[in-house]
């Protein structure tokens, strides 16, 4: 199944200056998909219908289908829109610190809040649940193009650069300080072992351990020392 681009982001200018082409309104996709949410993450993806959509967004059934061809694509696109909109929150917060204790607490306090929050422990397994029928959907929520990954590594290469962290392989690196942050908090919760999301001075607490694992191994100081 192939995602369609995100219109919120890049769509048609208004035609005549004032009015935007059909299905390419931004704010009218928004008002969609911010229905089409309530309706999913209430329902679940197999029971949730179009109509249901519509209800809930305040839309037309034709205007619906101007701008999502079927459940699958408008599932994919909320899917999409907000795994884009949590990605770029957290890479506009490590792009604020310079030092890389600072950034990654800040970093890891988002991630895990996030990740571990009732909407969104439900919508993933809302797309577990799908992955059969809609593997690509799987592939692009949990890996990229962009992800948690990617920013990660591109901060650890700015830090390098810079001088305050020393690293060989940055991939590795950027996926043990995620297994770290997460502790055992994600998995718990999207299996249902932990009921309700951690409380945040533990999450401080798994937070700054991870990071003291994490400067103790790549810390440029740990050199100067030696």
């Amino acid at each position: 199944m192939t995602l369609k681009p995100d219109h919120a982001a890049v769509f048609s200018p208004p035609v005549g200056g004032g009015r935007f082409a059909a299905g390419e309104d931004p704010a009218k996709r928004q008002q969609i998909l911010a229905g089409a949410k309530r309706v999913f993450m209430k329902m679940g993806f197999d029971a949730a219908s179009m109509n249901d959509v519509t209800r809930e967004a305040g839309v037309s059934k034709g205007t619906l289908y101007v701008y999502f061809t079927n459940k699958e694509e408008l599932f994919s696109a909320m899917i999409e829109a907000e795994r884009a909109a949590f990605v770029a929150a957290v890479r506009t917060a490590l792009a604020e610190h310079d030092d890389p204790e600072a950034g990654l607490y800040e970093f890891g306090i988002s991630f895990v809040t996030h990740m571990t929050d009732e909407k969104v422990i439900n919508a993933m397994r809302t797309v577990l649940g799908v992955r059969d029928r809609m593997p690509v959907l799987c592939q692009r929520f949990f890996k990229g193009p962009e992800n948690l990954r990617t920013i990660m590594r591109d901060f650890l290469e700015r830090q390098i650069t810079e001088g305050r962290l020393e690293i060989d392989d940055i991939d590795l690196a950027a996926g043990q300080f995620l297994d770290l942050a997460s502790g055992s908090f994600f998995k718990l919760r999207l299996f249902g072992s932990m009921e309700e999301p951690p409380h945040r001075d533990e999450i401080e607490r798994v937070i700054r351990g991870a990071i003291r694992v994490f400067m103790a191994a790549y810390g440029a100081r740990r050199h100067e020392s030696a």
